[in-house]
């Protein structure tokens, strides 16, 4: 029921922008693109996408072994679920996935996964940091989200850093969320785990770190070949300190995929530099970095549920 109303939901922002900004000035757009550009920003896909697998081959512990083909295809898998699952929950069935074909025991894969997503959360907010001190369009409303994203982010480094700082945190969070306990009680087990297994070896944590930090690179950048294609134009340090903001609002589990908050945000945001078909058109380039994975991970996540359904049968 409620990915009918998160669907429902990106319609109806969806429908609302198209019918403000009249989407055949968002065709135009489209058909007026510089295809090398195009080609280029999209391929970008490919990369990070073995990047993404490689780091997920770093983090498995000493002992184990994960190829990185097997890898690569749980990275497709959990993009087939991150599409119809909130807030990037397919990323946490991944663990799951893992648990049962035998690479981790089921606790710490969940440690590594969390992990993997606090790593990409904070190169996000890093990278949105960095461009928010540069850009020159500052109001008070960037302001205030440049301080938010700046305490955002030191609260993720904190948690990261501080074994004690993270107990006070998930205690604070099961005494005001009792109904969450036993959830909380489950992560912050999962969280102690990774903390005293990344932290053990730091030459190991800091290829992770750097490497999360490089591939939320190539996201932005990514983005911002996008807007080379669509032929418009944005600073390449503003795309640093927009994009995220506006990644960071499809997040939201209010629509599907993010489709519909993260289109009204590029509108929003870009303004200063082209009209809302141009970002419209953007909006949509965006969504397809979301789709292609998914796309190539359907095969992969129908061979994964049958296999977990041949696992469960013998047991």
């Amino acid at each position: 029921m409620k990915r009918i109303i998160s669907i429902f939901v990106s319609l109806i922002i969806l429908g609302i922008i198209y019918w403000k900004i009249d989407f055949s000035r968002l065709l135009q757009v489209l058909q007026n693109s510089n295809g090398w550009w195009m080609a280029i920003s999209l391929s970008m896909v490919i990369p990070l996408t073995l990047l993404t697998a490689w780091r997920l081959q770093q983090l498995m512990p000493t002992g184990t072994r994960l190829g990185f083909g097997e890898a690569n295809r749980l990275i497709l898998a959990a993009s087939v679920l991150n599409m119809v699952l909130p807030s990037k929950m397919g990323d946490i069935a991944k663990a799951f996935f893992m648990k049962e074909r035998g690479h981790i025991n089921g606790s710490l894969s969940l440690s590594l996964v969390v992990f993997e997503k606090a790593c990409d959360l904070l190169s996000l907010l890093l990278w949105c940091v960095f461009g928010l001190i540069f850009y020159s369009q500052q109001n008070w409303l960037f302001w205030l989200m440049t301080a938010s994203v700046s305490l955002g982010l030191l609260f993720g480094v904190l948690l990261l850093a501080s074994q004690q700082f993270a107990q006070i945190f998930f205690d604070i969070g099961k005494f005001v969320l009792p109904k969450l306990r036993l959830k909380l009680e489950k992560l912050q087990f999962s969280w102690g785990q990774m903390h005293n297994y990344f932290w053990c070896d730091r030459t190991h944590l800091l290829l992770i770190v750097t490497t999360s930090i490089f591939i939320w690179f190539l996201h932005l950048l990514q983005i911002w070949l996008f807007i080379l294609a669509i032929n418009a134009w944005t600073p390449f340090l503003a795309n640093l300190a927009l994009s995220p903001l506006a990644i960071l609002a499809g997040l939201l589990p209010l629509t599907f995929a993010g489709v519909g908050t993260r289109d009204a945000a590029l509108i929003v945001f870009y303004q200063p530099y082209f009209n809302a078909p141009t970002a419209a058109a953007l909006g949509l380039l965006c969504t397809s970095r979301y789709i292609i994975p998914a796309i190539a991970g359907i095969p992969f996540l129908g061979q994964y549920l049958t296999i977990l359904q041949t696992i469960r049968n013998k047991k």
